[in-house]
Formats: structure tokens, sequence, C-alpha cells
């Protein structure tokens, strides 16, 4: 087995135990990205055997596999409470803080992740760190003004000893990445943050920044996957009825 392979049977594994958890009635989140994509298609199979849930995907990728899958869906205008949002993440540490947005759906995800009573992160064990910022952290912005933003995004990162290039996610060499919001994305690769709530804080301030790939306080629980199984890190029943 190559080394892909045993990453992406890993990110299946994750996915698997994280869908141990879901029971007919239940109205879920449904994240985007690779691993996300896994418990989609293993949430399909269950609803082919006779499971019967309602999602509401965090993109429009997410939506079209789902469709696909025979997989009900919902919006949060039409179901804005949901009970579980499974997803997965770029990085994650131990205090259950994340960085995500890798995929370009950071602000649904989060939208759908805080209108959820818990969240499970599914993710194979090479995403967790000691301190985030391995991954460079991408950061929502509106079109206009966005150099300007930039600026800005720099200044506040300088003012937590915080450097590094800040580049605007392209699509095509002479074409900017937009997300399913028609916003821009700079991926800010800072190194360590040391003090991401405090960052957090201070990107959420800057008027033009939409929101940041910083998930913290949302995540009850992580199922990491790794070559001894899977490990759960925090409490699969926090928020649960």
């Amino acid at each position: 087995m190559t080394a892909a392979l045993s990453a992406d049977a890993m990110k299946r594994a994750a996915a698997a135990a994280a869908l141990q958890s879901v029971t007919s009635g239940m109205r879920l989140g449904l994240g985007t990205g690779s691993t996300a994509a896994h418990f989609v298609d293993l949430l399909g199979a269950r609803v082919r055997e006779g499971l019967e849930i309602v999602g509401v995907p965090t993109s429009e990728r997410t939506r079209a596999r789902a469709e696909g899958l025979g997989i009900k869906l919902s919006t949060l205008d039409e179901t804005p409470e949901l009970d579980l949002a499974i997803d997965g993440a770029d990085e994650f540490d131990a205090s259950l803080r994340l960085i995500k947005g890798g995929g370009g759906a950071l602000l649904r995800e989060k939208i759908v992740a805080a209108a959820s009573k818990r969240m499970f992160v599914i993710a194979d064990a090479t995403k967790q760190v000691e301190t985030l910022g391995a991954f460079p952290l991408p950061v929502e912005i509106d079109r206009f003004g966005a150099r300007a933003t930039k600026i800005h995004i720099e200044r506040v990162a300088r003012g937590l000893g915080l450097e590094g290039p800040v580049t605007l996610r392209m699509k095509a060499p002479d074409e900017p990445y937009l997300t399913d919001g028609g916003h821009y994305i700079y991926d800010c690769a800072f190194g360590a943050i040391d003090d991401p709530e405090t960052l957090a804080q201070r990107l959420e301030a800057i008027p033009g920044v939409v929101d940041h790939g910083l998930f913290i306080g949302l995540a009850t629980a992580i199922f990491v996957a790794g070559a001894d199984g899977v490990r759960i890190i925090g409490d699969v029943t926090s928020g649960a009825p």
C-alpha cells in the first residue's frame, strides 16, 4: 500500500468511526474536503440501507456529492438548528482548536458548525500539531479593498510577532480563487501561532475580513485515525440530547 493510499484509508477510518454516532432523525452538517467526502460517501451507503437523516452541506461541492448519493438535503434557513456537524480539518491541536479553509469553504463550515449542538472533526494523525500554524491560515475577505485588507492583516500579525507571506489564493495564474460566497482568500504563512485566540479576535475586527480559518471553541470531539486505529480527543456526548 502506498503512503497516499494509507493516508486515504486513515481518513475513511476516521469517517467510519464518526458515522457510528449518527442515528435516524438527525439533522447533520456535512463538511467539505477530502476527509469529509469519505464521510458523505459512507453516509450515503447508510441512507440507502434505510437511515433517515437530513443534511446541510457546507459547499456546493458537498451538495452535489450528497445529492448524487440520494441524501436528503436542507438549508440553514429551512433547518437552522442542527444536531451534529461532521467535518475535516487542515490542522488541529490537543485543545480541539483547528485551522480550516484549505478547501475554500471556511465561512460556510463555521456557520454550520456554530448552528450545531456538536461538531465532530475527522482527520488522520498527520493533521495533529503541538502549535497551530504549520498550515497557512486562510482568511476570507471581501473583494472590495483587497489590498488594503491585506496590509491590515499583515499589521495585525506583526503586532503579535507573526510574519510570513500573505498570498492571494489563485484558481489560475491570472484568476483569483473565489469562494461559494464570491470572496477572496488570503493564505497567511505565519508559522507557529502561540495565541490563536487573540489572533482570531484581531482578525475579526478588521473591516474587509469576512472570516478566518481559526475554529476555536467549536469542535467537541476529534476522531484521529492512525496506524493503530482511531482514537478520540474530546467528548462525543457533549451537547448530545
